[in-house]
């Protein structure tokens, strides 16, 4: 097999499509003849661009040594095709990476059932819940979760595997060493102690606009079916839905509100194509004769998420409020803006009369936020919990109205501290 160094030097070049990298090894055989083949030799290749063979012309390899040094140095590991640690499911897609790299443990793909779940980066309170609900079940099922760990839908079925207590696939869509959104930083090493965080990106690698839908395929590739919940009609997730029918995939969507934004374009795929699905075990059961022995149907006390995870049940009057909209306008005021009077506005929380329907999790978060203005940051560091829960609870904290959320991510509590 050629030295790591061609492998890195090939899928390092910038404007070379994935699809042109795997007519080029067809061809050559390996990156090593790719590298010292002439000019003349890549115009034998079909379905190479006049761009692309500009592109071959640039023999530097010392950004692919560096990368090397890099990768030694943060202990990432190096798959490439040739690799038999190289997942075959990835490696029959249209336009498979010719390189991994790897951070943590990547379980034998090929023998799991890899189930992705997407959806919007904006999720309201019933997509968070949804998706943790999702990829616990299919954790404790026997399936693996296979997450883009964007904010949102991605990042609540990874929590939901995690709180499983399994396994979880972490693919990005930035450099292997980059942490995006940087508030999840608990959340990718979470991952990472437990399964693996990958990407076709090295380490040091700049963001490209186009990374993003490209890292959609290997997650559609690595899997045998996708859950989408809460997809808008122009959504990434719809992409990993499209790319997952056309790699042959299952595909499966979370039922939203008919009025929903959130939900045009998942519940759409429920109508064009997809498995309407309401837990994990909908998924599972049809992998269950093809993973024999490792799938399995979770009893009823499996079912439920931990209790300080799952968000609360709003009682009759929130939900009266939730429909209408009743006290919202009220939380999007600026405190500067709010004149509360201590005895007179209801508004203004007494903490000892309410404390007891707070749940662990959201007293930790209250206890934390002694500024007046607080960015979720600092509540996540201080907090001590994962991004994807302080972001839950603060959504449920500000529904009743315990917190009000200001620009730039800054949250201040509603609460009289006596």
């Amino acid at each position: 097999m050629a030295p790591l160094k061609y492998w890195i030097w090939l899928s390092s070049l910038h404007g070379l499509r994935p699809k042109a990298r795997e007519l080029l090894l067809e061809h050559f055989g390996s990156p090593k003849e790719i590298y010292f083949a002439a000019d003349t030799d890549y115009r034998d290749v079909g379905g190479i661009m006049p761009k692309e063979l500009e592109t071959l012309k640039n023999k530097d390899m010392e950004p692919a040594l560096d990368i090397l040094d890099k990768c030694r140095e943060g202990k990432i590991r190096i798959l490439t095709m040739q690799d038999a640690e190289y997942p075959r499911r990835l490696l029959n897609i249209f336009d498979p990476p010719a390189v991994l790299y790897v951070k943590g443990n990547l379980p034998v793909i090929d023998e799991e059932a890899a189930i992705g779940i997407a959806g919007t980066r904006k999720a309201s309170p019933y997509g968070i819940k949804m998706a943790r609900r999702m990829g616990y079940e299919i954790t404790k099922g026997g399936g693996l979760v296979v997450s883009g760990l964007a904010e949102g839908i991605d990042s609540a079925g990874a929590h939901g595997a995690l709180r499983a207590g399994g396994s979880c696939v972490g693919v990005l869509g930035t450099a292997i060493d980059q942490v995006y959104p940087r508030f999840n930083w608990r959340l990718f090493e979470d991952v990472m102690t437990v399964g693996a965080l990958v990407s076709e990106y090295p380490p040091g690698a700049p963001n490209m606009p186009g990374n993003f839908p490209q890292r959609n395929r290997i997650i559609s590739g690595l899997c045998v079916g996708v859950v989408i919940i809460e997809a808008p009609a122009k959504s990434g997730a719809l992409i990993t839905a499209s790319r997952a029918l056309d790699y042959g995939r299952d595909v499966f969507a979370v039922p939203g509100n008919a009025d929903s934004f959130n939900c045009v374009g998942s519940n759409e795929l429920i109508k064009d194509c997809a498995k309407a699905v309401t837990s994990g075990w909908d998924v599972l059961c049809e992998y269950e004769g093809i993973f024999a022995g490792k799938i399995h149907k979770i009893g009823r006390g499996d079912a439920a998420i931990p209790q300080e995870e799952e968000p609360e049940k709003p009682s009759d009057a929130e939900e009266s409020a939730q429909e209408v909209g009743v006290g919202f306008a009220k939380l999007r005021v600026p405190t500067a803006k709010k004149e509360i009077d201590k005895q007179n506005d209801m508004s203004y929380i007494d903490l000892e009369a309410q404390l007891k329907e707070l749940s662990e999790n959201q007293l930790k978060i209250v206890s934390v936020m002694t500024a007046a203005s607080m960015h979720v940051d600092d509540i996540i560091d201080l907090s001590g919990l994962p991004a994807s829960v302080v972001l839950s609870e603060l959504t449920l904290l500000q529904i009743k109205g315990y917190v009000i959320q200001e620009r730039g991510k800054r949250f201040s509590l509603n609460i009289k501290k006596n």
